[in-house]
This record gives C-alpha cells, sequence and structure tokens, in this order.
C-alpha cells in the first residue's frame, strides 16, 4: 500500500471515507489522538474529516477502499444503514475492527470483487461497486451490533474500564457525560465511577475531559480551524465552556497554546 509514498504523511484531515485492510504484515497509523496497529484480518477505518497521519516504512499488504460521503445517491441514500451508521453525516463505527475467521474471509471477498470491478471498468457500472460497498458496509455493522445492542449484558469489571475507554475514543465528540457512556455500557454511573477509579485512579469525567483535550490539542496543533470551529467540532457550542474547560486542564487558553506551538517551532 505505501510503494508510492516516498515521505511520512503529516496530519492530514481525510476529506472522504477511508477503510484499510490488511492481507500480510502491518500498519500503524495515528487517528486523531490515538494511534492503531493493524494486522492481518483486521480493519482500519478513517472517517471523512478526521485528522489522520502515519510514517513510511510499514511492510504490509492490503486493500484501500476510498470513497466519497456522497456516493450513495438515489435510493441508495435512504438506506437504514447509512442513515443510522452515517456513512452520509456521521461515522458510527470504531476505527479499529478484528473480524472473525469466517467474516475477515468474507471481507476479503468484497474487497477482491470491488477492487476487480474497478480495474476494470472504474466507475462506469456503480450499479455493480455500490451493492458490494454496502454489503461491505452491512458486514462491519453486523460486527458491531454486540457492541451496540441493548440487549448486551453488562461487562464483567476487569472488561469495564477498556470497554468505556474505547467508547470514549469513539464518541468524544458527541458524547460528553458519564452517563451517556454508562447507558451504553449498561451499568449505572456510580458503578461505572467505581470500576473506572479502582483500576486508573481517575474518575470518568477525567477521563473523558483528558480524550476530549487530546483530540482537541491535535485538531490545534494539526489544522488551521479556528478556535470556536475547533469547539464545534469537539462538540461544544459555547465557545467560552470550551476554552474554560481546555485552560483548566492545560493551564492556558487554546489561542495561547496555539501560540505556544508557533513560537516552538519558530
Amino acid at each position: 500500500m505505501y510503494r508510492l509514498v516516498k515521505e511520512d504523511v503529516p496530519a492530514t484531515r481525510s476529506t472522504g471515507h477511508s477503510f484499510i485492510y490488511i492481507t500480510e504484515g502491518e500498519a500503524v497509523m495515528t487517528i486523531g489522538s490515538k494511534q492503531y496497529k493493524t494486522r492481518r484480518g483486521e480493519l482500519l477505518m478513517v472517517p471523512a474529516g478526521q485528522v489522520f497521519s502515519f510514517n513510511q516504512g510499514d511492510v504490509n499488504k492490503g486493500y484501500l477502499c476510498y470513497f466519497s460521503p456522497d456516493v450513495f445517491t438515489g435510493g441508495y441514500r435512504k438506506h437504514e444503514l447509512l442513515k443510522d451508521f452515517g456513512v452520509i453525516s456521521s461515522w458510527g463505527f470504531p476505527n479499529h475492527i478484528c473480524p472473525n475467521g469466517q467474516s475477515a474471509e468474507f471481507i476479503l471477498q468484497l474487497f477482491e470483487r470491488l477492487l476487480s470491478e474497478y480495474s476494470e471498468h472504474g466507475l462506469d457500472r456503480r450499479d455493480i461497486l455500490l451493492p458490494y460497498l454496502l454489503v461491505l458496509l452491512s458486514e462491519i455493522n453486523q460486527l458491531c451490533q454486540p457492541a451496540a445492542s441493548s440487549r448486551r449484558p453488562a461487562l464483567v469489571a476487569p472488561a469495564l474500564f477498556p470497554a468505556f475507554r474505547e467508547m470514549v475514543y469513539t464518541h468524544c465528540k458527541s458524547k460528553h457525560g458519564v452517563k451517556e457512556y454508562a447507558d451504553l455500557l449498561h451499568v449505572t454511573p456510580n458503578h461505572l465511577n467505581k470500576i473506572v477509579k479502582s483500576h486508573t485512579g481517575k474518575s470518568p469525567t477525567v477521563w473523558i475531559d483528558g480524550i476530549i483535550l487530546a483530540e482537541a490539542k491535535t485538531l490545534l496543533r494539526q489544522t488551521m480551524l479556528s478556535v470556536g470551529k475547533v469547539a464545534l467540532e469537539m462538540g461544544f457550542t459555547d465557545q467560552s465552556y470550551f476554552t474554560r474547560k481546555f485552560k483548566k486542564y492545560e493551564g492556558v487558553t487554546p489561542i495561547d497554546f496555539r501560540r505556544g506551538l508557533k513560537s516552538t517551532k519558530n
């Protein structure tokens, strides 16, 4: 996949959705503020609008599927999957997915079919390409269902904190409250607070704020977005509240944080 990459790819904001499926070796990529290592049979997904970067030198083979958020038109746009899981608007899947053997093989077949069709006909036969892409999204959706199902039993204590942390990384731009994550994990806020504090010494609120601030610093560092737009990107409709929270943890305002980065470069 990297045969044409001669240098590191600096932090870049994706304009479309990307799937990376590794068939040999491994790939390391930073998405937002979190780094992922993807190996054979695993999927990495970068949603439109997300900041990502990676270094050259990874030895791997695999498939890279990139598509515009508006690729689905007409009747496809009304598909329940696209409305519920946000290929049209926001992204609903986790960034890193590890399919089981059967699902991994089926996903590989879909990538092979997409590549074959695209290599031979380009975009001329969308009536064939789009159904395959939709099946791929449906398969990934199915893999994500156990973690999202309202019928899923509550996680036992050792598994609760890793699940909480992963959910915060996934939803930090839209969910800021402890109760929201407790509801997703099917536990009470008090129970979530007890488990997280016993494992890390920090409350869920501090974890949530920390991940939000890490993502915000990534945007301030790696994009030209204004502070107001960074606040909106992170789910804050009130820029002054975002600034107060940022200063509470960082000791400086977002503007001063960005100025400090510029002075360091100079």
